[in-house]
């Protein structure tokens, strides 16, 4: 088979979508790997380290597109790539369907075939391709919140874990999925005091053990969150719906609730996010404030640890796209497990029922010879 693994053009994308190591485990079975000139870069990896694993250097993106039967990227398709699109071509990427009804259009037009890693489904029903860039996310949505609580940045003014004689801040954090999880661990290291809110009492539970005392779980329904946010200074999203669009859980209304200053880290962004007032920015114009609240919603935060996250991410795309190469698509739909919940878009038909219905477009369950 032939892999095309193109530069990212996402702005303020760093991540690539394939290591040397993969290069050449693919060059071994007898595959061909076209790599955009400058495609590692952003990660550190230049075009000489693939190129000695038997790597094609490729110009340009056209040319990559035009050649390769499989595609495997990081970011959903930009609309020159949508471009370079063609039937019956795969292409295994985030997508995150349920943001954008125009991605979702364009793709469909293509007749190309969209694997999606945030849908594919480990053994035991988890998401192993959204887990590793998820434990990015949630770490660095402290970080990013103890930067934009700063005052020169339009926060608070407040040092997450304070100092003796003042009180640390008060995190609330929306989800206690893989994001909401890691992101208690960090802020919990600040020594803030932390507040954990999930749906699912079980899930708070086994939280509850093994978190510090300065984390608290709380049950999450509207009158908790209502009180919490106005307790809170800084909250990070963490809501996850597979496929779909996040749950808006905190209005415009609201916001007049909160502390003047306070920070809102919207880390489901990718899905919509989970707050009526977030809309995607970048990481060379991250934030916005609405009624005095900082609004941080970069639709890629892991990209801005390209190093880190091309590293996490690859460990776990990698067989999926050595499994593909070497068997197709039908094989390892029918044979490795979870594998084909990523099959969003297949024969110029949705395939996955909840990007269907966020855009009430026809569905159609997949079927493969």
């Amino acid at each position: 088979m032939i892999i095309g693994v193109p530069q990212e053009v996402k702005s303020d994308e760093y991540r690539v979508a394939i290591l040397p190591y993969g290069v050449d485990e693919l060059t071994r079975a007898g595959h061909r790997v076209l790599i955009q000139s400058g495609a590692g870069l952003g990660s550190g990896i230049p075009d000489e380290k693939y190129a000695v694993h038997g790597a094609e250097i490729v110009a340009s993106a056209k040319d990559l597109f035009a050649e390769a039967e499989l595609v495997v990227k990081v970011k959903e398709p930009q609309r020159q790539e949508i471009e370079l699109l063609r039937e019956g071509q795969m292409l295994f990427t985030y997508f995150h369907f349920a943001a954008s009804e125009t991605l979702t259009l364009g793709v469909l037009e293509t007749g190309c075939t969209a694997l999606a890693y945030e849908t594919l489904r480990g053994p035991g029903g988890e998401l192993p391709c959204l887990t590793p860039m998820s434990e990015v996310a949630g770490r660095m949505s402290i970080q990013e919140g103890a930067k934009y609580l700063e005052r020169p940045q339009e926060g608070r003014g407040i040092l997450l874990g304070g100092v003796p004689g003042v009180a640390p801040a008060n995190i609330l954090i929306l989800g206690g999925g893989v994001v909401g999880k890691n992101a208690a661990r960090i802020a919990a290291g600040f020594q803030a005091h932390v507040t954990l809110m999930d749906i699912n009492p079980a899930r708070l539970r086994a939280l509850e053990d093994i978190m510090p005392p300065n984390v608290s779980t709380v049950f999450s329904d509207r009158h908790n969150i209502e009180e919490q946010l106005q307790l809170a200074d800084l909250v990070i999203g963490a809501v996850l719906i597979p496929g779909a669009k996040a749950p808006n859980l905190i209005s415009a209304e609201q916001l007049k609730t909160m502390k003047p200053g306070a920070v809102i880290i919207d880390v489901c962004i990718d899905q919509g996010g989970c707050v009526e007032t977030s809309r995607p920015t970048t990481h060379s114009d991250p934030t916005y404030v609405v009624d005095d609240i900082v609004h941080y919603c970069v639709t890629n935060m892991p990209g801005a640890v390209g190093r880190t996250s091309t590293y996490a991410l690859c460990n776990v795309t990698f067989p999926y796209v050595k499994q593909l190469a070497d068997n197709g698509l039908a094989w390892t739909c029918h044979n490795v497990q979870g594998f084909e919940d990523a099959v969003n878009i297949y024969d110029r038909q949705v395939t996955n029922q909840a990007v269907a219905s966020t855009f009430q477009l026809p569905y159609k369950a997949l079927r493969l010879g």
